[in-house]
């Protein structure tokens, strides 16, 4: 019988459910069901101070220690790799796994679908988890990311409301729930039933494909732009607070500089260049945006 490997950290259990429910649709093989986590435990709900100040370490995909984690088998006809992004960049301990030689030994020729729970900004993250897999010689033949469809501003705060205080909830029962909504996350049942087929013949070249054209790949138009401009700005953020801190700067300064500039880029800058981009940029760059959307679609990487 087939061996499939599935792995991730989650913290709230939202991306423990996605992986249950993705591998529901799956049949006919033996799961290895493994969760990962970091030597010194994050806290659940988050404080503030913690969460804004992993940005520089998860943003510069610094080294970082897990937990050993027991394997059953020393090889996988397929790995089920979960994760969330944190600051456009992959969580750090998924980033610390795919830098494990344990885990790279594993990946090596070995078919990769990765699964996405996400606020909804998925996009560099993906690409830093294709550039490690490509690095351990791994093999990306699919990759299925769930969203928060809420709009982004309010999506922002359900989401601030969930980490702080631990509950999915509606803040003041007025906002969105936060988080993936349960009916995507029951229906993402769907594409590992998809993946039988692809399994069974050992060939995944359209699964990715089929993934796209039943609507598991929503890229909001919106959110590639955004994506387009952040990442950037989050890598200069990073490395001036590491640069301060290594010379004897205060970090905790830098890091509350960092988190009242994102709230304000959030809630004031963005909006109004959002306006600019709809009105004077997007209907002269439509092509351009279809070329990109295809691209984060599949699975290819342009390094």
């Amino acid at each position: 019988m087939k061996k499939i490997l599935t792995i991730h950290f989650s913290q709230s259990g939202q991306l423990t459910e996605i992986v249950n429910r993705y591998c529901e649709g799956i049949e006919n093989v033996e799961f290895d069901h493994v969760k990962v986590s970091p030597k010194i435990p994050f806290p659940f709900p988050w404080t503030n101070d913690v969460f804004f100040d992993i940005m520089p370490d998860t943003v510069l995909e610094t080294p970082f220690d897990l937990e050993p984690y027991n394997l059953k088998y020393e090889k996988y006809d397929l790995i089920i790799l979960a994760y969330q992004p944190w600051f456009l960049s992959p969580s750090l301990p998924v980033t610390a796994l795919l830098k494990d030689e344990k885990f790279k030994s594993l990946v090596q020729d070995t078919p990769i679908i990765t699964l996405i729970g996400s606020r909804n900004m998925w996009l560099n993250a993906q690409e830093s988890i294709k550039k490690l897999i490509l690095e351990a010689n791994g093999k990306l033949v699919g990759n299925v990311p769930l969203i928060d469809k809420n709009p982004n501003l309010l999506s922002v705060i359900s989401i601030l409301h969930w980490m702080q205080t631990g509950k999915k909830t509606k803040k003041w029962g007025i906002f969105p729930k936060p988080g993936v909504s349960d009916e995507d996350i029951l229906g993402i049942k769907r594409f590992g039933t998809e993946l039988n087929d692809s399994f069974a013949k050992n060939d995944f070249s359209n699964y990715q494909a089929k993934v796209a054209e039943q609507g598991g790949v929503i890229i909001p138009t919106n959110i590639l732009f955004i994506e387009g401009k952040a990442k950037r700005i989050f890598l200069i953020w990073a490395n001036i607070i590491q640069r301060k801190t290594a010379s004897g700067g205060n970090r905790k300064f830098w890091v509350n500089f960092f988190k009242y500039y994102l709230l304000f880029a959030l809630f004031i800058v963005s909006p109004i260049l959002l306006l600019v981009y709809f009105v004077f940029i997007y209907p002269f760059t439509t092509t351009k945006v279809k070329i990109k959307k295809a691209y984060y679609r599949g699975v290819g990487y342009n390094s």
